[in-house]
């Protein structure tokens, strides 16, 4: 029960209405570290309710020091992000869990006009959910003020790095108060990560609740082996059969993605693409079609295997094997959430044995071959 936490009733009256009744591991271990004010590094996978468990705290501890209603003021907590659809619901998320409380958020990201954040920074916030390019062009053009940021959160810093986010991220450091609470959360360990976390850090806490690129134990994985020139037609079949309801399908790159939507149209199946070329607006309508049942396949490239916050997924499909194993972690991380069972099916072609082999290796088994 969150009342455990001692959370404010409006926040508990929040959490009730969005349907949790218990903490995951991750909040169960997360929420206390956070309210004592401590730093964290915590290893979470997607899916896991690791936003709620640094947002409940941070809208707790805002809540307590009794911010302004009105007037400018300058943001005091900082989460920064890799992908603008995590930022988006990372926010969505802070605004669901404090619909009872009078804090305000501002999101940040790129591909979309400056402008309407400028405004709203000027308005001020409390809270600033971020990717690192655009929050960082505002800084430099003295858009935002981060002297006065009490908690930083970096949450997915594994795929921020990935992402060549780096420099970026040490330049926002860089202009955030010496004092103040850092909250790490990445899917893995790595060097890099461990790297950051000790010059970021001080005295953490630490939390593992998802051991280093293991992939959710609900999810049922398979392979087809099958020819490159097949794919599209057995995929077709697969996605018209009768268990197959919404499935997320992964391409390597945007082209394919592209050229897959139109094949699987032609074959009378709903669908959209969504990939790092897509505008927002065109993002945004193919994952609210994909969230409402309106289309039953969504066809996306690697920056959609993070941040992807969808319910009840019961299909992934690798359409084509991801150049880096530990991303194929990502991508089925998308199904098997909340308790519920999920199937990770995957197309390999010839070329693409190795890269099997790679992800067994990291797994530390074998995945079944479909018969």
């Amino acid at each position: 029960m969150f009342k455990q936490f001692n959370l404010n009733d409006a926040l508990l009256r929040a959490v009730a209405e969005t349907g949790y009744t218990s903490p995951t591991p991750i909040q169960q271990q997360a929420i206390p570290v956070v309210l004592e004010g401590r730093d964290l590094l915590a290893a979470a996978q997607t899916g896991t309710g690791k936003t709620a468990a640094f947002a409940l705290p941070i809208l707790q501890q805002l809540h307590a020091a009794n911010a302004a209603p009105a007037g400018v003021r300058a943001p005091r907590v900082l989460v920064l992000v890799p992908t603008r659809e995590l930022a988006a619901q990372v926010e969505e998320s802070f605004r669901e869990y404090g619909r009872y409380l009078r804090q305000r958020s501002l999101l940040i990201f790129g591909g979309v006009s400056p402008k309407p954040q400028l405004q709203a920074l000027a308005q001020g916030c409390d809270l600033i959910i971020a990717t690192p390019g655009r929050l960082l062009d505002h800084l430099q053009a003295r858009a935002v003020d981060l002297s006065r940021i009490e908690t930083l959160v970096l949450d997915e810093a594994d795929r921020m790095l990935d992402m060549g986010f780096i420099r970026a991220i040490r330049k926002l450091i860089a202009a955030l108060p010496q004092r103040r609470q850092n909250l790490l959360f990445s899917a893995t360990f790595s060097t890099e990560i461990r790297e950051l976390a000790r010059s970021l850090l001080r005295n953490p806490a630490s939390i593992d609740v998802a051991p280093r690129n293991t992939p959710v134990e609900l999810v049922d994985h398979r392979v087809y082996h099958v020819e490159t020139a097949e794919k599209q037609s057995l995929l077709s079949r697969m996605l018209n059969g009768d268990n197959a309801r919404q499935s997320l399908v992964f391409t390597r790159t945007k082209h394919a993605a592209n050229r897959l939507q139109q094949r699987l149209e032609r074959d009378s199946i709903s669908c959209a693409a969504i990939h790092g070329n897509k505008s927002q607006g065109a993002r945004t309508r193919a994952l609210g079609d994909f969230k409402d049942g309106r289309i039953q396949v969504l066809v996306a490239t690697d920056i959609a295997a993070r941040g992807l916050d969808i319910s009840e997924l019961p299909h992934v499909v690798n359409y084509e094997l991801p150049h880096v194993p530990e991303d194929y972690v990502h991508r089925i991380g998308r199904t098997g959430r909340a308790g519920r069972t999920g199937e990770a099916v995957s197309l390999v072609s010839r070329d693409e044995r190795d890269r099997l082999r790679a992800i067994e290796k990291m797994l530390g088994r074998p995945i079944p071959v479909a018969a």
